[in-house]
């Protein structure tokens, strides 16, 4: 078992807010000596050598830690040792050693600008985003009531983000006392799939410990982050991580291979890729629309309610490519779909389709729209199918770790014969490989197939 993430706790808005509050300081610096030296490298390696430093020493501390509590004289300690700390370095280094040409007054306003600066970066910034719980994880705790009121507590006091959504006991014992509690263990997956659940904290007891094995796994079946406070389980094939969480020890368990970091890339990504793919499609996009117009009543744009991230429902764009009242005619089709098991529909020579919209299905032009949900955020370019709710009904717990990554525009399943595959449990084994392989390489790879085959116009192109 790898027992090992070094990057699952860390919080990289934290390191970049810390960079450009420093790069202010500079350029108030700068402008306090009145721009005189604006194409002096020598200044911008002060910043440079100083910020870098800074952070290395937050980073040995842990304040870039999710888990940290927040107490405000250990942040203003911490922060202070390794601001004296880098700039003792850095002053050594570039006036006595260095002999570096660098005006002292701009020195002196910098130093000064950069504390003030970073100290609004660990308070207020980080204030702001613990209180920001639009993409915060929405966490279910489960154990006895008396320690959800400490352990809720802790978790609204450090930096983790979390929304907790309320707990479930050991025992049918627990009343209902609330909205904060939503049941007992037994309702476990109903739960999860009707909050949209994305990380479970079981809270343990060492006194008298509950097996929570059971439920672990069952949790990471389903691709969700998974937390035990105090009593860690060794489960194969399974990464974990230890952390605090206020006085308790908890540890954390996953089966999605992104961490923060990895997030964090693979959501810049996704800006730049839908900001560039909005761009060039732009005028496609609009004759498109015109020749819809023109072809069949209704709307343009298609908007279908399709379930993403942890059982999130939101709104998919496509270019209408059927009749209006395709949705209402769907059941009476059911029994020509491709796919078994209906977990997904498919078939051949749809009756609903429209002539534009055979055309725009070949090409994939009716997919344009989806670069706006990407933008959004509510999917990505790379990722798994999309499910619409009525499927995502049918699913058994296996099959909801799919969910545990945002959908994609392409994925695995379109570039390795889309057309070909109607066992859905090949869906969600193709799913399962990208989620276990991710990587930006794997991205790439993967885009650039999806645009070979759309201009070779293969089986299997999205």
């Amino acid at each position: 078992m790898k027992t090992r993430n070094r990057h699952a706790n860390k919080n990289v808005a934290y390191i970049g807010f810390d960079i450009i509050y420093g790069f202010l300081a500079f350029l108030i610096a700068m402008i306090a000596d009145g721009g005189k030296h604006i194409d002096s490298i020598d200044y911008l390696l002060l910043y440079v050598c100083s910020i870098t430093l800074i952070i290395n020493f937050n980073h040995n501390k842990g304040m870039y830690d999710t888990t940290l509590f927040f107490y405000i004289d250990r942040w203003l300690r911490y922060l202070s040792r390794s601001f004296i700390g880098a700039n003792l370095i850095v002053t050594v280094l570039a006036f006595i050693v260095g002999r570096c040409d660098v005006d002292l007054k701009f020195y002196i306003v910098f130093l000064v600008s950069e504390f003030i600066l970073l100290l609004v970066s660990a308070f207020l910034t980080r204030w702001i985003i613990r209180r920001t719980r639009t993409y915060s994880a929405r966490t279910l705790l489960v154990g006895k009531k008396s320690r959800y009121s400490n352990v809720l507590h802790f978790l609204e006091h450090n930096s983790m983000g979390v929304v907790v959504v309320g707990y479930l006991s050991e025992t049918s014992e627990c009343p209902d006392d609330g909205s904060e509690y939503l049941g007992t263990i037994d309702d476990l997956v109903n739960v999860v799939h009707q909050n949209s659940i994305d990380q479970v904290f079981f809270m343990q007891h060492r006194k008298n410990p509950v097996n929570f094995t059971e439920y672990v796994s069952l949790c990471l079946e389903m691709g969700l982050i998974t937390r035990v406070i105090e009593r860690p389980y060794d489960i194969k094939g399974v990464s974990s991580n230890s952390c605090s969480i206020g006085p308790y020890e908890a540890m954390t368990y996953h089966n999605v291979v992104m961490n923060a970091y990895s997030k964090a890339i693979k959501r810049g990504c996704d800006l730049l890729g839908s900001i560039f793919g909005i761009i060039i499609s732009a005028i496609p996009m609009l004759i498109v629309a015109i020749a819809i117009k023109l072809d069949s009543k209704g709307p343009v744009i298609f908007k279908q309610e399709r379930v993403g991230l942890n059982g999130r429902h939101f709104k998919m764009f496509k270019f209408r490519s059927m009749v209006a009242d395709a949705e209402a005619q769907k059941k009476a089709l059911e029994e020509q779909n491709k796919i078994s098991g209906g977990f997904m529909f498919k078939m051949e020579d749809d009756p609903r389709i429209t002539r534009v919209g055979k055309f725009i299905r070949k090409t994939s032009l009716d997919e344009l729209p989806q670069f706006f949900n990407v933008l959004f955020g509510s999917m990505s370019l790379v990722g798994t199918r999309p499910p619409t709710v009525d499927e995502v009904e049918k699913y058994d717990t296996k099959h909801w770790r799919r969910l545990s990554i945002k959908p994609g525009i392409t994925g695995m399943w379109q570039t390795s014969g889309r057309s070909e595959i109607t066992d859905f449990e090949k869906v969600v084994a193709l799913d399962k490989e990208y989620i276990d392989n991710w990587s930006v390489w794997l991205d790439i790879k993967i885009l650039f197939k999806t645009v070979v085959q759309l201009f070779m116009r293969k089986k299997g192109a999205y």
